[in-house]
């Protein structure tokens, strides 16, 4: 079974390098660069995981969780929240927005896959599957 990472991230490089990542992981990725691109693109697409920057120009990686967490489509996939800022504040207002997890960067492999690990159970908990 194929597995879907996205994205978010206004720094091509960054996003780019955490596609690469993310297929070493095993998982189908593919990136948008900003946040607007992102929302479309999530209008359509319905990813395992995202991992969602927060310090995204013009719509901010808060509101673009709230946008993820208000939709019924896509409230239950994991979001990883990622930045080099770690301030607690700033976690704390990614985590009230809907994030399961954080990432500080630049992201090594195994925190990546261990935070991915971590917000699929998280969600899990959070958001039973239905039946």
């Amino acid at each position: 079974m194929t597995r879907y990472a996205f994205v978010i991230d206004d720094n091509r490089m960054i996003a780019n390098h955490l596609v690469k990542m993310l297929a070493l992981l095993g998982y189908e990725a593919y990136a948008a660069y900003g946040s607007l691109q992102a929302m479309q693109i999530l209008g359509y697409n319905l990813p395992d995981v995202i991992l969602l920057d927060i310090h995204l120009q013009g719509v901010n990686g808060v509101e673009v969780c709230r946008f993820i967490r208000r939709s019924e489509r896509l409230a239950q996939v994991p979001v990883l929240a990622m930045s080099s800022d770690t301030q607690p504040e700033l976690i704390a207002g990614m985590r009230q927005a809907g994030a399961n997890g954080f990432l500080a960067k630049p992201i090594e492999m195994d925190s990546l896959e261990q935070a991915i690990y971590d917000a699929a159970r998280d969600a899990a908990l959070h958001f039973p599957p239905p039946g």
